[in-house]
């Protein structure tokens, strides 16, 4: 597979973290070989100042968008403004062209004003939820995503949001084991599903602060073949069952039933993707009682079919 080129546009006092998210993400080598062949581009191909003063030193101007298989607008500095002709201009003709166009965060904005959202859904920062729809109301704003992907135009939430979106790109292009090792040196979660609410008060850990939960998420997720009640669990860490529901969701962000089926479901796509086992195999391996609860929580979550997904991600 040919790398995929990223071009990250840079705009007038632009702001280090949203442009700071996206270049982590797509400079990442999570082998010792770059997944993405990242480019920084300002609109004249000049120096680009930062709207605390810095300067980044650009790879271009707005020519090598035309050589990107992904265009990215990492926020938007001033929602009242369309971008300039050039700038709406080269983000049209990459969409047109097959590309994939990106807006992080405020980042819709730009591409709403260009065009390339009418009649389709997208995803901005909360803030601007009011504003947004009143401006462009030909454009079905999801207010309960991190991120939305309509017909190869990508917009996420707020600025964390935006490398949950990133990440999602990662696992579009490669799949979940290396966008999972990916977020694993970032030290963030690999996973959070696109229809969430922005508002989550416990995002889903890898680790929590509650020691006794941590020890037996990792149990878990070593053991995912094995059936388990709550009951059990509650009696193994000396708790009722009322209390240790209260813990667990606490810790996690979500009903123990949730979490476990979430994260069959992750086990799931790295089996599918990285073995030839049958689906009835990985449906025993990561604990569905049956391949038709498998198949049905699979579909449920990601919209296709294990098999599906196995021939997108292996050819297989």
């Amino acid at each position: 597979m040919q790398v995929p080129t990223v071009a990250l546009i840079l705009y007038p006092h632009f702001s280090v973290f949203h442009v700071a998210v996206p270049q982590a993400v797509f400079s990442m080598q999570p082998d010792g070989k770059s997944i993405f062949n990242l480019k920084i581009v300002s609109i004249d191909g000049k120096p680009q100042h930062t709207d605390n003063r810095m300067t980044v030193q650009p790879d271009g101007g707005l020519e090598l968008v035309e050589l990107a298989d992904i265009v990215v607008i990492p926020g938007w500095h001033d929602l009242d403004s369309a971008p300039t002709s050039n700038i709406s201009e080269a983000l049209v003709r990459a969409h047109a062209r097959g590309a994939m166009v990106v807006g992080l965060c405020y980042g819709a904005y730009a591409l709403a004003y260009s065009g390339l959202l009418d009649e389709k859904e997208a995803a901005t920062h909360w803030m601007a939820e009011d504003d947004f729809t009143v401006r462009f109301p030909n454009i079905k704003l999801n207010t309960n995503a991190l991120y939305v992907e309509s017909d190869r135009v990508v917009t996420s939430a707020g600025t964390a949001a935006a490398l949950d979106c990133c990440l999602y790109i990662v696992r579009s292009f490669y799949g979940t084991k290396t966008a999972n090792k990916v977020a694993r040196i970032l030290v963030v979660p690999p996973h959070r599903e696109g229809g969430q609410a922005q508002f989550i008060a416990q995002p889903i850990p890898k680790s929590t602060q509650d020691a006794e939960v941590n020890r037996l998420l990792d149990y878990l997720r070593e053991n995912l073949d094995k059936q388990y009640s709550i009951a059990d669990l509650a009696d193994q860490l000396f708790m009722s069952r009322r209390t240790f529901t209260r813990h667990f969701n606490n810790a996690t962000g979500m009903s123990f039933g949730k979490w476990l089926v979430s994260t069959r479901l992750q086990r799931s796509l790295e089996l599918l993707e990285s073995t030839r086992l049958s689906v009835e195999k990985v449906s025993e391996m990561v604990g569905f009682q049956t391949a038709t609860s498998f198949r049905q929580h699979f579909n449920q979550r990601f919209h296709v079919s294990p098999s599906a997904w196995r021939k997108t991600f292996t050819g297989n």
